[in-house]
């Protein structure tokens, strides 16, 4: 039996859970989480199954037989198989936090995404993806050569067939047409410190001010820089007793958090574009092991 994800947006109407309901128990499948919203404000409906074939109902049957109901309702929709996992391509410069907690959750089943490979516009964590057998990628960026530098990039994510592209901390910003052309499919992590504080040493800025939530939020990365559709944040409290260095720390781990989560939502296609936010379904208490193991 092969287990899938269906998701599906379109315009709101009714009949839409039923139809899909319907279809899926005549092709002999056996819905096992499933979920639903109707964004009042927009229109737009938004739907999330999880599915097995116990007729053994190969993918592609179960596509052409999903037409009419595309066509009926004017639907966007897509079907993948469960235990497919998305390519991923990771990004870094000089804080590795992120990264090596990626890399962690990868090598030990909790984050299950196939990693082709890292880039770096440093050489910091050459040695670090080497070890974990990824193919590491030095592109060097200047303002000189930033064009071509994300020209490779570009070529890198077409050779590898990257599905998804993460900015563990890659402190470099990219071009609106990078943005344009990856629109969903680049995730990035920042200090929820914007715009409060820009600049060098936010979290000493922080510090500074008496700060007393830090936080981090995770997005989908577009032209306008740090404010694209958000999809995982969080915050963690601090005290006047703590110092820069403790702010530093607690920020980092946070960061690397809110990252992973993001990422796991994305890649078991649990987050939808919705305008300039997002609709975020969350994990079942049933299917989180099994998403776990991937």
């Amino acid at each position: 039996m092969s287990t899938y994800v269906l998701t599906a947006t379109c315009q709101s109407t009714r009949g839409i859970v039923a139809a899909i309901s319907s279809f899926l128990c005549e092709m002999g499948c056996n819905i096992i989480d499933s979920s639903q919203f109707d964004d009042l404000s927009t229109g737009r409906f938004f739907m999330r199954v999880s599915f097995v074939s116990e007729g053994g109902t190969s993918a592609e049957a179960l596509a052409d037989g999903l037409k009419p109901i595309t066509e009926k309702f004017q639907m966007e929709t897509e079907l993948h198989l469960h235990a497919k996992r998305m390519k991923v391509l990771l990004m870094v410069s000089r804080f590795g936090h992120c990264l090596n907690d990626l890399l962690y959750r990868w090598r030990i089943g909790a984050l299950p995404i196939d990693i082709v490979g890292v880039v770096s516009n440093h050489f910091d964590y050459q040695k670090v993806v080497v070890n974990h057998d990824i193919p590491f990628h030095h592109i060097k960026v200047t303002k000189e050569n930033k064009l071509k530098a994300e020209a490779q990039i570009m070529e890198l994510v077409e050779q590898t067939g990257t599905e998804l592209v993460v900015l563990a901390r890659y402190m470099q910003v990219l071009s609106d047409a990078m943005c344009e052309r990856m629109s969903g499919k680049i995730i990035n992590i920042h200090h929820s410190f914007l715009p409060s504080f820009k600049g060098a040493n936010p979290y000493k800025q922080a510090y500074e001010r008496g700060v007393k939530l830090i936080g981090a939020t995770a997005h989908y990365v577009t032209a306008d820089l740090d404010e694209g559709p958000i999809i995982e944040q969080d915050t963690i409290r601090v005290t006047h007793a703590q110092s820069p260095d403790d702010y530093v720390s607690l920020g980092r781990d946070v960061e690397s958090q809110v990252l992973a989560r993001a990422i796991h939502a994305h890649i078991h296609r649990r987050v939808f574009l919705n305008g300039n936010k997002t609709v975020v379904f969350p994990a079942s208490p049933g299917s989180f092991a099994s998403e776990r193991m991937g």
